[in-house]
């Protein structure tokens, strides 16, 4: 299990290469990619991407809705392996989703990291300060 945190600014280069800041990084040479919410990009290792996978597997086939999310989510992961170097290359068509232009926020999520566009990571994160004691209340921890 992974316990990632975390907040880190980094730039995606001309060939949509970033690197996982270290603190982030696993020891695994090969991530996967997917659609995220509110604008995203999430980021798996393997044994966090085998957790959800099983959960999906065990949505009823006649569940509509749910299939429909999943078929979403699996539709979008995308296997991205480090180049020597020990940089990934964001998908095009994550980087079109998520917005992403040169600024970047690479943030660990728990148990997934998570890319954002700096511009849209900003506009979401906006009154979070103003408002942490509401936004943790829905935490219910």
């Amino acid at each position: 299990m992974y316990f990632l945190t975390g907040e880190y600014d980094h730039q995606i280069d001309a060939k949509n290469r970033i690197r996982i800041p270290a603190k982030l990084k696993g020891n695994e040479d090969k991530l996967y990619f997917s659609k995220g919410t509110n604008g995203c990009i999430f980021v798996f290792y393997e044994a966090a991407i085998r957790e959800k996978l099983e959960k999906i597997e065990e949505i009823k086939i006649a569940d509509a809705d749910k299939q429909k999310g999943a078929r979403a989510f699996t539709k979008s992961l995308r296997l991205v392996e480090l180049d020597t170097q020990g940089r990934l290359v964001v998908p095009p068509e994550l980087k079109a989703f998520a917005k992403i232009k040169k600024d970047i926020k690479i943030c660990g999520a728990g148990s997934r990291i998570e890319i954002w566009s700096k511009e849209v990571y900003d506009e979401y994160f906006n009154d979070d300060d103003e408002n942490f004691d509401i936004n943790f209340s829905y935490l219910d921890i």
